[in-house]
């Protein structure tokens, strides 16, 4: 392996572990720290463990049934078509679309049932949706389609589901993000894994000439982070800033190597 994707993995696992540590010790302070409060407030240990049983037996008894789903007797109106698509409720949006209804309407963002569907991961209405003819390449006011919005959700199944019916994983909305972009920066490391095998554009610059791998160090993705290098991501593009990635987890070095020193000290 090169000598430089050796040195970049390791320093991402270090500054991951140091991370790790940092949020394990935070969380211990802060439970100790409100497990003395709570003992304070209400008056001993004995106390806390009889309250939360009562709690958990009310919570128990709260619990409401869920009501079946029905299938609609009368119209569907636009707006219910389009939250039962987000909903995952299949028969409301078979109903609308049986009664020859209109699958690309959208809302005031140019969002349509496609894309609420593709972000919520129901795979079968995005067939569904598909089978009656929605617009694969529909774009939102951001010029988002619904494969942006499955990779934006982690929707790894309806990303899918897309592809199999031709979705380009290589398009790109109004500020030239691809779906790698995407998933990268909303941490969904299985759906980047999807899209590096599936052909994704892996250089690709967004409008900040930002590659999905500035994204991800900038973000301490460190899974994705090591996932684009160890796939043959070029870590010497510069963005727009003339910095590159390369020059981004060599300030990750700095910081844990500093940071570690001033823990060995305590």
């Amino acid at each position: 392996m090169d000598e430089n994707i050796l040195w970049a993995t390791s320093v991402v696992d270090r500054r991951a572990a140091l991370d790790e540590r940092e949020e394990a010790e935070g969380q211990v302070r802060k439970i100790s720290s409100d497990l003395r409060s709570e003992i304070v407030d209400l008056g001993g240990a004995e106390n806390i463990i009889e309250l939360r049983m009562k709690k958990k037996i009310r919570n128990k008894t709260a619990e409401a049934p869920k009501d079946p789903m029905d299938v609609p007797v009368g119209p569907v109106e636009q707006d219910e078509f389009l939250k039962a698509a987000a909903q995952g409720k299949i028969e409301v949006v078979e109903k609308f679309l049986e009664d020859g209804g209109d699958p690309n309407i959208c809302d005031e963002f140019r969002k349509t049932a496609l894309h609420q569907a593709a972000l919520e991961d129901h795979a079968k209405i995005v067939e569904k949706l598909l089978d009656k003819g929605a617009d694969i390449n529909f774009k939102d006011r951001l010029d988002s389609r619904a494969v942006h919005w499955a990779c934006r959700g982690g929707s790894l199944s309806a990303l899918k589901a897309l592809q199999d019916r031709g979705a380009d994983i290589n398009v790109r909305d109004k500020l030239l993000s691809s779906p790698l972009h995407v998933a990268t920066r909303t941490g969904h490391c299985d759906v980047v894994q999807h899209l590096l095998t599936s052909g994704s554009n892996i250089n690709a610059k967004d409008w900040e000439g930002d590659t999905a791998l500035h994204d991800a160090v900038r973000l301490n993705r460190y899974k994705i982070v090591k996932l684009l290098i160890l796939a043959g991501a070029d870590m010497q593009i510069k963005n727009a800033e003339g910095i590159t990635a390369t020059e981004q987890v060599k300030q990750w070095q700095f910081y844990t190597k500093e940071t570690l020193e001033k823990l060995e000290q305590m």
